[in-house]
């Protein structure tokens, strides 16, 4: 696994073994950070379930201002730590990701929220109804979805659905 593009392009991220868990493809890694490119710069972005770190680290390395790292599990905290190593403006959280939220609420909004979770777990729609409950996006702010065959169902538009054999990307905005 590594950095795609932008200013940390090579750069190898380890990643782990836990059950329930996968790497995002760097094809479909690829993909999704030429859609949303055009969002990218100065952005402030969140990257819950973050796991490795890879999406997040893919947002600075292209221009992204700040990005949060949320995750529960102290080994992706511990990878997040290590693979992010030399990169500035980042922090790093261990909470639950309806913590993490609530958390957030009434004190940041976020440009990119970065959703990548464990497929079986049925958290997505759960997830993005705090995120707009919470009312964490900025306006015009975009959240980029990886996921399987799970129906959305939000209040947001989606703009952008791209299918990789049984994965799918939506980028979703608020408008």
């Amino acid at each position: 696994m590594r950095v795609i593009s932008g200013k940390y392009k090579g750069k190898v991220l380890e990643g782990f073994d836990i059950k329930g868990t996968r790497p995002t493809m760097d094809r479909i890694k690829e993909s999704m950070f030429a859609i949303i490119q055009s969002y990218l710069k100065d952005a402030v972005c969140l990257d819950l379930f973050a796991g490795s770190g890879s999406l997040g680290i893919e947002a600075l390395s292209n221009g992204a201002k700040k990005c949060y790292f949320v995750d529960n599990n102290q080994i992706a905290i511990d990878k997040i730590n290590k693979n992010t190593s030399g990169i500035e403006n980042k922090e790093i959280i261990k909470v639950d990701c309806f913590k993490a939220l609530s958390n957030f609420k009434n004190k940041i909004k976020f440009d990119i929220i970065l959703l990548d979770p464990p497929y079986h777990d049925n958290l997505l729609n759960k997830v993005l109804a705090k995120i707009v409950e919470y009312d964490l996006l900025k306006e015009n702010g975009i959240i980029v979805c990886e996921l399987e065959d799970e129906n959305i169902l939000t209040s947001l538009k989606m703009i952008k659905e791209k299918k990789y054999g049984n994965k799918y990307v939506k980028v979703f905005i608020k408008d």
